[in-house]
């Protein structure tokens, strides 16, 4: 598998379900040029939205969610695994987390259309540390 993994930090915030409220951060943080490793957005019952942000300088997005009013929660700790599209490329960390009885409790991934893919994995906390030494990281 010729696959990057490492260890993320990610903050998450709740807002309301309506238009522009991803755009308000989004903008804000390109204006301060605030790098993003990954963003995700997720409905949280019928009036709210979970707003999951995953800064390359975690106090660059602080600054930016002040200004906002914007609440953060975090960090918290993921993986994000970046690497050739290739059948099967995601097995070999599965099979790892699976033979040590780690529980992969959410994740996300997308190809990029040109033969690369970048993919989160979220574990429980208790067994991060763990999971970061099987993972070789």
């Amino acid at each position: 598998m010729s696959a990057r993994i490492r260890a993320v930090g990610y903050f998450y915030a709740t807002v309301k379900d309506r238009p522009g409220e991803a755009y308000r951060l989004l903008s804000r943080m390109a204006r301060e040029e605030v790098n993003l490793l990954a963003f995700n957005a997720v409905p949280q019952g019928p009036a709210h939205t979970q707003l999951v942000i995953f800064p390359e300088e975690q106090g660059a997005l602080a600054r930016v969610a002040e200004s906002l009013g914007l609440v953060l929660t975090g960090p918290q700790n993921a993986f994000l695994i970046q690497g050739d599209d290739e059948l099967g490329a995601l097995v070999e960390v599965h099979q790892k987390l699976t033979d040590a009885n780690i529980n992969v409790y959410a994740s996300n991934g997308v190809t990029d259309g040109r033969g690369a893919f970048g993919y989160v994995l979220y574990l429980r906390p208790q067994d991060f540390d763990e999971a970061v030494a099987i993972l070789g990281l």
